[in-house]
């Protein structure tokens, strides 16, 4: 029997539409420059005909590593009218993180801007023969451009992006135009949608809270605008001055956004979409005192963004929760995987149009992460009696630092390759800044202060700087269960009992 899997309609191309409908209307906007859709077109169907120049043909797969988020805008338009796959990079991570990830998804390209130049040929060097760096910011000048994209499958991926792995190395979670479409339509059914929204993105556009906007600003004819980095006086500025009408932003920017703020921002602005991690008490209450409309949401990249949000109105009576599914998507707690009850804890399962097929190349992650078309998070939480959903723990051993994922294992293996390692066990620390900070249980050969620098530096070189543990523990023995498996939860035990006796 067909599944909805199975058939998957064809649309006209959301490009091609925008700049035929409303041409003039402005597609990006950055500080120092705007696109129209018609703009737009013609930048990114010349971006197309460049990647056709170099070899290029549908379903390659193309790497984005930009620090100017306009450019990374144009450049992903671009890929999707050559009807490439792009593969956003996360521009923290070191080189050797960023070379992984690139092997694995096959890059065919590197797509850069200016200050990424000299990494980008690095990097291309390095993969060698068949692989080509392109600088957008030279591309979008040239006059030529390719036409032949019209349509859309919504089957068809979009993007490969990684998140990252519980053993050590990301996943690429398979994202295609229809996980987006869904999206889309998901979130306009449940914050609404009008004429000449203006939707705020001071995030990275390689996370999936960043590329979404461009996709649901794109696919509504609404108006994205792009800062290239968070700067929380640049952000408050923009929303009182330039008619924001939404903002997405995780809680360490809100906070900063919020420091020393008496006055409540314009009425044009009407949601301020809370996601990577938990929020605060103290900060949702200083919202309602502000009447901040934030809407706390609670996402994942496999499921294209949001899964829940709780609207602004509800945010006092329902303190604490992440609000309930979005009209397309479905939400349960599963116990040894069966549904349970109402205030029952247990893992929460996502199922829906907007949750990924799968995993690039990895079939074993894809069969452990779904089951009869559910999503299992590994999230723990509960739902209540009016179907509010409540999230405990994300991920047990996932350090939301931020809004960064930090996988435990990942920063493990790094601490392992040096050599005054024998065992390293890493847990987070609650921050006051940024949610969570990784730290580090380490036997080591010789524990010490000078061991600790050189654990430091040792991770600069192979982590991104928010996986870097910020503390170093020495233990005799890490504490394992009978089968040797690593506890954490033990690890955030002796943390608390440490931090109590300092």
């Amino acid at each position: 029997m067909a599944t909805t899997r199975d058939f998957q309609p064809v649309l006209p191309d959301w490009l091609h539409r925008r700049a035929a409908d409303v041409p003039n209307n402005v597609a990006l906007e950055s500080p120092d420059q705007r696109l129209t859709y018609a703009e737009l077109l013609q930048a990114a169907t010349g971006l197309a005909s460049k990647l056709r120049d170099v070899g290029l043909v549908p379903g390659d797969t193309v790497a984005l590593l930009c620090k100017k988020g306009l450019v990374f805008a144009v450049g992903l338009h671009g890929v999707m009218q050559a009807r490439a796959v792009a593969v956003p990079l996360n521009v923290r991570l070191t080189t050797a993180e960023l070379s992984w990830q690139l092997r694995d998804a096959g890059v065919k390209a590197i797509a850069h801007d200016n200050f990424f130049a000299d990494v980008a040929h690095r990097l291309q060097e390095e993969l060698g023969a068949g692989v080509v760096a392109l600088n957008l910011e030279s591309v979008q000048a040239d006059g030529r451009t390719h036409t032949e994209r019209l349509h859309i499958d919504l089957g068809e991926t979009l993007a490969i992006m990684y998140t990252s792995g519980t053993t050590g190395h990301p996943k690429g979670a398979i994202i295609t135009y229809g996980n987006q479409w869904w999206s889309a339509i998901n979130s306009a059914l449940l914050l609404g949608l009008q004429k000449g929204d203006r939707w705020l993105a001071p995030m990275p556009l390689f996370h999936m809270g960043g590329l979404s906007v461009l996709m649901r600003s794109l696919i509504y004819g609404t108006t994205a605008v792009i800062h290239d980095k968070f700067h929380p006086d640049v952000v408050n500025r923009t929303i009182d001055e330039q008619h924001i009408n939404l903002v997405s932003v995780v809680p360490v920017m809100l906070q900063r956004m919020l420091e020393g703020r008496t006055r409540p921002y314009p009425e044009q602005l009407r949601c301020v979409l809370l996601g990577g991690s938990a929020a605060p008490k103290a900060l949702l209450e200083q919202c309602q005192a502000l009447q901040v409309p934030v809407a706390q949401s609670y996402g994942l990249t496999e499921a294209n963004s949001q899964v829940t949000t709780l609207r602004p109105e509800e945010g006092l009576r329902k303190l604490g929760s992440s609000g309930k599914p979005l009209p397309a998507t479905e939400v349960a707690i599963w116990v040894d995987g069966k549904p349970v009850g109402a205030h029952v804890p247990g893992e929460i399962v996502v199922r829906g149009p907007t949750i990924v097929p799968g995993y690039f190349h990895r079939p074993d992650a894809t069969a452990a992460a779904m089951e009869n078309g559910w999503f299992k998070t590994g999230d723990i939480g509960y739902i209540d009696e009016e179907g509010y959903l409540y999230v405990l723990d994300r991920r047990n051993d996932l350090i939301v630092s931020g809004g960064e994922n930090v996988y435990p294992a990942e920063v493990e293996s790094v601490l392992s390759t040096h050599p005054g390692v024998i065992e390293a066990g890493v847990t987070g620390r609650e921050d006051a800044t940024w949610g969570q900070i990784p730290v580090a249980f380490i036997k080591a050969v010789s524990p010490g202060p000078d061991l600790s620098a050189e654990l430091e530096e040792h991770c600069r070189k192979y982590l991104a700087g928010y996986k870097v543990p910020k503390a170093f523990f020495f233990v005799d023995d890490l504490p394992r269960n009978a089968s040797g498996k690593l506890m954490r939860r033990k690890l955030r035990e002796w943390l608390t009992h440490t931090l109590q006796q300092s």
